[in-house]
Order: C-alpha cells, then sequence, then structure tokens
C-alpha cells in the first residue's frame, strides 16, 4: 500500500528551527507520520513545538541553543541519540536572513548568516551522517534550501551565498552516501508567510510585485513544505538523492 511508504512509525528525527514556522509544520507533519522528532529553536521556551508531538502520541524533547556555535550542533545531535537512541532523519531547517546593501554588509553579518545557514547544516550533516553510517540502516537528510539556490536576490548576499551552498552540499553529501542508502535531498519554499519574510510582506509595493510574479497567486503556508518533508524523510522517496525540490507556487517555471 502506498501509504505505507509515508508511515515513519518507530522512525527517531529531529528538526532544526522547529521552534515555530516552517519547522513547526515539518516536525508536526513527521509526527503524524508515527516519528519520534526532537524539536530545536534558539528560545530557551518550547512554545508549542513539542505540545504538538506529544498530541500525536510521540516522544520528544526540546534542545535550545545557537547552532552558529559547534557545540551547540554537537549537543543536539548527542541529545537526539540520548533520548530516542539512534536518529534516522535529520531535517536541517534552522536559518536566518539579514538584508542590507552589498556594499554596507557588516562582516559580523556575514559570518552569523554563513555560519547558521551553511556551516551548521554541514556539522549537523557530518554527525548524523555518521551516525546513519555506523548503524548501517540508512536514514533521510533533508535541508532547506531557497529559491536564492538559483538565483541572486536582493540586499541579501550572505544568504544567497550560503544557500547556493546548501544545494551544492546536498549534491555532495548525496553522491558520497546514496549507496549507504542515506538519502540526502533539499527543499526550496518560495515566498512563504514566515517571520523571514515579514518585511516583505508588509511593504505594499514589493508584496505586490512578489504575487504578481507567483503563478498561484498567493504567499505559501508553512504547511505547504511539510509535505514536502515528510515525501523525503520516508521510504516513498528511497530512490531520490541529490535533488533540490522547489515549493514555490511556480516562481521558478515564471
Amino acid at each position: 500500500m502506498i501509504s505505507k511508504a509515508f508511515d515513519l512509525t518507530n522512525k527517531n528525527a529531529v528538526v532544526t528551527g522547529s521552534h515555530r514556522g516552517l519547522g513547526l509544520a515539518i516536525a508536526a507533519a513527521l509526527a503524524e507520520a508515527g516519528a519520534n522528532v526532537g524539536c530545536h529553536g534558539r528560545a530557551a521556551d518550547e512554545g508549542s513545538c513539542c505540545e504538538k508531538i506529544r498530541r500525536a502520541g510521540r516522544k520528544t524533547f526540546y534542545y535550545s541553543g545557537n547552532i552558529a556555535e559547534r557545540k551547540a550542533c554537537d549537543g543536539l545531535i548527542g541529545k537526539t541519540i540520548e533520548e530516542f537512541g539512534s536518529i534516522d532523519i535529520l531535517v536541517n531547517n534552522a536559518g536566518l536572513i539579514r538584508r542590507t546593501p552589498a556594499a554596507e554588509y557588516s562582516m559580523e553579518d556575514w559570518d552569523e548568516v554563513i555560519a547558521v545557514d551553511l556551516t551548521a547544516v554541514f556539522r549537523l550533516s557530518q554527525l548524523a551522517g555518521k551516525h546513519m553510517l555506523e548503524k548501517g540502516a540508512g536514514g533521510k537528510i533533508v535541508n532547506i534550501a531557497s529559491l536564492l539556490s538559483f538565483q541572486g536576490g536582493i540586499l541579501v548576499p550572505a544568504y544567497a551565498a550560503a544557500k547556493g551552498g546548501v544545494a551544492q552540499l546536498t549534491k555532495a553529501l548525496a553522491n558520497e552516501w546514496a549507496s549507504k542508502g542515506i538519502n540526502v535531498n533539499a527543499i526550496a519554499p518560495g515566498y512563504m508567510a514566515t517571520d523571514n519574510t515579514e518585511a516583505l510582506r508588509n511593504d505594499p509595493a514589493r508584496s505586490k510585485q512578489i504575487l504578481e510574479r507567483i503563478p498561484a497567486g498567493r504567499w505559501g503556508k508553512p504547511e505547504d513544505v511539510a509535505g514536502a518533508a515528510l515525501f523525503l524523510c520516508s521510504a516513498a522517496s528511497d530512490y531520490v538523492h541529490g535533488q533540490v525540490l522547489a515549493v514555490d507556487g511556480g516562481w521558478l517555471a515564471r
């Protein structure tokens, strides 16, 4: 049955940046499909993320930390193994964006965006991938890329560079680990109604320009990404490796 291909019962997952937004929707979807899901955020308070997992009848925990720091990446993976016994699924969702003209872009902002949006994705994937390789049972790694993995954007040089790197890192890891049963893929969300796009949505002129370019005629919702994540985290995608799946309302097709 096709439904069994999407069943994540007895799988152990961790989703970075799942305190809210896209990460929260992804974490909830994985739990509804049967997975135990570890949640993560910078905030000290877990908010509603773990409660959504508990309501689905799954195990969970909350880890607070800034993954720009290596010790937080190491701690999150260690906590997942400690709580669940293994990691079968890693979703690298956490990210940040800083909007400034390139000529005025501070090196502090550059370093922070690259650390969170690219370096942490590698470190977490490296740690989870090593565990999956040692366990020998395969696994799923899903990175959250961006439309700016394909396009340059404006006023976001560090973000564009990082997300371009995420796309290439996804392919590089897939090349190494596909034969070991580890699927590494990415999702490139379009313009989503999240905190990262609040400034754009509050700018009437810019918001109008964006909506006119999206064939679907609306901003995306976190739930629009959750279904794609479930597919890439499940057995339904076992022969999918190194792909960057755009969930963009048709933006890139325009």
